[in-house]
């Protein structure tokens, strides 16, 4: 248990320092500890299913299917509880450019997560029995020889067992070397020409908006850049436009100014711009076209500690950092927004696009009912400025790239300062930028209508394999305790007491 707990911390601790970039080492350091705690509990099922003599766990290789579900359920909640949970660190996003992960489009990230954890398992077989015969062989021949016959059996099975699940997720991922032949055929799609904006941010730090419209003004200028490539020829027109979260460093609808650097940007490329704002109550992304503000899909999945303060007045007695929290409220909508093409190849084209906004992307729910609900292509604005130069954009690019294959859609990720990155349906980056730079992305990408297994069955897949981890987690603690009451009774010392009493008697 303590070696699952320590494990635990070594992986939230090296995974997580972004979240203490600018506010302190403090928040990082509480958060891996809290996460480890998640670590502890599985720790707990694993060895109770490790040590445990039931029959039924005999049955080679059931043992490690039960502890890789009781590890889905403890991801579960982690990923859920509290504060609406902490998805970021799931097994299945460094899957990314592995060999399982396009069974994501299968069963979302449980079922990768799944994978990962039982083929550790059987690994885990063939490496012991490998030591083991290493070892033996270093004192006689003949114990090698007696003990093969006895360890031979499971090893072999391990072998076979990894050998089919890699096969399995190989040959998927071979299936989709490009995105012409993933899920849906490309000759099925319609080719849109889409263009990320990232303009930059003036400065890092909590206050990288500090000065007034800069950071819209970089976008526009970014924009600005794209119309000029177009006029002269060397970039094609596109027919939508994404801006990043945040974009809008001031309420254009509060602010006159804002909202016409914004119109014009959008009279000026010639399609409809969905563009990051900012209010007090919610965090928005706005699609404006020629005919002004249209739809908007407002952040549903607020980041605890940041976007809002759970248990503020509590905190603050530990740190004044807790009131630059914000207070957001979250929305309630499918996170589908509709953009029609202006001038570009699909001119009166209307495109449903899906929308998870930064932090959002790693919650299922959030492209998940964007899918659903028609999204066609799918994008997730981002400001990232607040973690400086740190992995965080770069571990958000991966789930943004798992998301692309689970729903079988091309992602546009526009980033304020990085990393910004159009992602092909099969996960495979077209462009990339790099951070903190003012750039500008655009290529074609497919719209897409199929319903991949994942999108068909939701929840379901994760539900079951939590739900089968948890009762067997359930079971071994019934267990052991009749087991502790059936040797306390059998216990000579208690037979005595017990007899002692029946003579007073």
């Amino acid at each position: 248990m303590v070696l699952a707990w320590v494990q635990g911390l070594v992986l939230y601790a090296l995974l997580l320092p972004w979240v203490g970039e600018f506010v302190g080492a403090t928040a990082w350091i509480a958060l891996a500890l809290v996460q480890s705690l998640y670590s502890l509990l599985f720790g707990v099922g694993l060895k109770g299913l490790l040590a445990t003599r039931q029959r039924v766990l005999a049955v080679f290789p059931f043992r490690f299917a039960l502890i890789a579900a009781w590890f889905i359920a403890t991801e579960f909640l982690r990923s859920n509880w509290p504060f609406g949970g902490f998805p970021w660190g799931r097994l299945a996003w460094g899957q990314v450019d592995g060999p399982f992960a396009s069974l994501i489009s299968l069963g979302g990230p449980a079922l990768v997560s799944f994978t990962v954890v039982f083929t550790g398992g059987l690994l885990s077989v063939l490496i012991g029995w490998a030591l083991a015969r290493l070892a033996t062989r270093w004192r006689t021949l003949r114990v090698v020889t007696a003990a093969a016959p006895v360890t031979s059996a499971r090893p072999a099975w391990s072998a076979v067992l990894v050998a089919v699940i890699i096969l399995v997720g190989g040959g998927m991922q071979l299936a989709h070397p490009s995105s012409g032949s993933s899920v849906s055929s490309i000759d099925d799609a319609t080719l849109v020409n889409v263009a990320a904006i990232q303009g930059n941010v003036p400065r890092l730090g909590l206050d990288f908006n500090a000065q007034r419209r800069a950071v819209l003004d970089n976008h526009a200028k970014a924009t600005d850049e794209l119309v000029h490539s177009v006029s002269t020829g060397q970039a094609a027109q596109p027919d939508v436009v994404f801006w990043p979260e945040n974009a809008s460093d001031i309420n254009p609808f509060l602010n006159a100014d804002a909202r016409a650097v914004i119109t014009n940007s959008q009279s000026a490329v010639k399609a409809p711009m969905l563009v990051g704002t900012v209010s007090p109550e919610h965090n928005t992304m706005v699609v404006f076209d020629e005919h002004g503000a249209g739809e908007s899909h407002v952040k549903k999945y607020l980041q605890p500690f940041g976007e809002y303060m759970p248990l503020r007045d509590l905190l603050r007695k530990v740190s004044p950092l807790v009131d630059q929290a914000g207070n957001l409220q979250p929305g309630n909508d499918n996170g589908v927004v509709h953009m029609t093409s202006q001038a570009g190849k699909k001119a009166g084209t209307t495109i449903p696009v899906g929308v998870a906004t930064c932090y959002e992307v790693s919650f299922d729910g959030a492209f998940r009912s964007a899918v659903r609900g028609g999204a066609q292509l799918l994008t997730s604005p981002t400001n990232n400025a607040t973690f400086g130069f740190t992995e965080m954009t770069y571990q958000q690019l991966a789930m943004s790239r798992m998301r692309a294959m689970e729903y079988d859609r091309a992602v546009v990720v526009a980033a304020t300062s990085g990393v910004s990155a159009i992602v092909e349906p099969n996960g495979n980056v077209v462009q990339r930028s790099n951070i903190f730079t003012r750039d500008v992305l655009q290529a074609d990408v497919p719209l897409r209508d199929t319903l991949t297994p994942s999108a068909r069955v939701g929840p379901w897949v994760e539900w079951v394999i939590a739900s089968i981890g948890t009762l067997a987690a359930l079971a071994l603690i019934v267990v052991a305790r009749s087991h502790g009451r059936r040797s306390h009774i059998n216990d000579p010392g208690h037979r005595e007491n017990s007899n002692r009493k029946t003579i007073n008697h």
